[in-house]
């Protein structure tokens, strides 16, 4: 019997892009199995559950994923809102992942590979189905997949502060000082943490300007508080976005609020600081750039410089990724933030996200590797021609429609944000 008709589907990840994948399966009675190494639908999404997102509900619902939920007797939220993290967490993902009854927590994977061959080996290759290795609290696991859709994400691995892609000098003695993602300053013991301190905030994206404003609300309260905000870029050009010109409006608002915040608050600007040394110096640290600007008397920094993909667990797949941003080589061009600063990205999918692995597809953030302006609305039509193309419907997949918001920063020529965030369908991505 071939092994290959009777395997499911494995997706990586139940976060939103994972679970569009997922009902898209559903849907087309496709066997598949979600592999989430959290104990929860939406874990990633969780850990920045106080964040809102600048979607509304209706760019953020995946449109199959609302006919099986709709199936379950799902109450939708109103369109026109905008959601927390939380809110997206518990109001969407998890009632879909109950809904569709495939999701194995707690199943951390740790390889994918072809069943009995390495990457080297190419006889049989293309008919063995893939191995999926799997951690789980009773030990490991390997579980056999027709295809396998990557959607992991990349939250759980940020950029260093280091301004040359790898940690500074001194970066991972000092982590106990530095946050890599926006602190929930309504928790008390994170107000306690930075209540009246020098902070310094490393980074230009959406959530640096989250950042930014929570910590200039905060100096409100505790006005001993001084914040120092790290551009790398050699001026602040248009790190506050849009403005009104931003077709989603309350990304334009995030970046006006955050611009007043700086403008009005206690926030030193310091352009052209791409780190190099982070030191102690006595209980604080002191910052060094590689061309010798210094920052001293720092009680905590803030390094908020973005995230990459971790291709690990794909050691022994074939994959053929661009060299620069680590997407899918096709894909690439269409989102290189060297090229064009638009922020959107015409249609694209089962054929862009396709690999020499046939069957293996990165979707979702991973698939965008370190570029930055990553949309839910994105990942949502990636999922559908992706599963789309596994059934066997190549037409359908082939037909991909796509129309993003445009941020109102078009200027022709790219300007390169390498600090820019990019958080897992929450603050630049959504």
């Amino acid at each position: 019997m071939d092994k290959t008709a009777i395997s499911p589907v494995v997706v990586i990840g139940a976060g939103p892009v994972g679970l569009a994948a997922a009902a898209n399966l559903h849907l087309r009675r496709i066997p598949a199995l979600v592999l989430e190494a959290g104990a929860t639908a939406g874990a990633a999404v969780r850990e920045w559950a106080h964040i809102r997102l600048f979607s509304s509900w209706a760019e953020l619902v995946d449109p199959e994923a609302a006919k099986v939920l709709a199936t379950a007797g799902w109450d939708a939220p109103d369109p026109r809102r905008y959601p927390t993290g939380d809110d997206w967490a518990t109001v969407y993902l998890q009632p879909l992942a109950d809904a569709l009854g495939t999701v194995r927590y707690g199943h951390t994977v740790t390889g994918v590979a072809k069943r009995g061959r390495d990457r080297l080996v190419d006889p049989g290759r293309d008919d063995e189905t893939f191995t999926v290795h799997v951690r789980t609290a009773d030990g490991e696991r390997r579980l056999d997949a027709r295809a396998v859709i990557d959607a992991s994400g990349t939250w759980s691995n940020p950029n260093p502060l280091g301004s040359d892609g790898l940690p500074a000098v001194g970066e991972k003695t000092c982590r106990h000082k530095i946050a890599y993602r926006v602190p929930d300053l309504t928790d008390p013991r994170m107000t306690a943490r930075y209540a009246g301190r020098h902070i310094a905030i490393a980074g230009t994206g959406a959530s640096a300007k989250t950042a930014l404003i929570a910590f200039t609300q905060l100096a409100q309260e505790h006005p001993r508080t001084r914040i120092s905000w790290l551009v790398r870029r050699s001026s602040v050009g248009t790190a506050f976005g849009g403005g009104e010109h931003d077709e989603l409006s309350e990304r334009g608002a995030l970046g006006d609020t955050a611009r007043a915040a700086v403008a009005n608050g206690p926030t030193r600007t310091i352009t052209g600081f791409r780190t190099s040394v982070v030191e102690s110096d006595g209980d604080r640290l002191r910052l060094t750039s590689f061309d010798g600007q210094t920052l001293d008397g720092v009680d905590e920094v803030v390094a908020l410089t973005g995230f990459r993909p971790d291709l690990g667990i794909l050691s022994e797949i074939r994959l053929d990724l661009d060299a620069a941003l680590q997407a899918p080589r096709a894909l690439a061009p269409l989102i290189d933030p060297n090229v064009h600063s638009c922020g959107t990205v015409r249609p694209h999918g089962a054929a862009e996200l396709a690999q020499p692995e046939t069957g293996f597809y990165l979707v979702g953030m991973k698939s965008y590797g370190r570029a930055t302006s990553f949309l839910a609305l994105t990942g949502f039509e990636q999922a559908r021609s992706v599963v789309a193309e596994i059934a066997g419907d190549h037409d359908a997949a082939a037909q991909v429609h796509l129309v993003l918001p445009e941020s109102g920063v078009c200027s022709g020529s790219g300007t390169f944000g390498d600090d820019a965030m990019r958080n897992p369908v929450g603050l630049a991505c959504c």
